[in-house]
């Protein structure tokens, strides 16, 4: 199906895709970091790049908007 969508926000670079990592998913220097977590929030480009790393889904939103960037969940 091809169908056009009016007023959809620009690709501009000003999105991050937030996304649940869990820790086995993550290097060994980086689990050492994380005590008793079993899985962190991260942050990604739009060109799939890894920013940031924060503890939870609510400080990955919070952290987005301070840097004036449009969050996107992702599954």
């Amino acid at each position: 199906m091809n169908t056009k969508y009016e007023n959809l926000p620009a690709m501009d670079g000003n999105i991050v895709y937030i996304r649940r990592v869990e820790r086995d998913q993550l290097p060994a220097e980086v689990t050492s970091q994380l005590a008793d977590l079993d899985s962190v929030y991260a942050l990604h480009g739009v060109d799939g790049e890894r920013l940031a790393l924060v503890t939870d889904r609510r400080t990955a939103f919070a952290l987005a908007a301070q840097n004036e960037l449009t969050a996107v969940s992702v599954h």
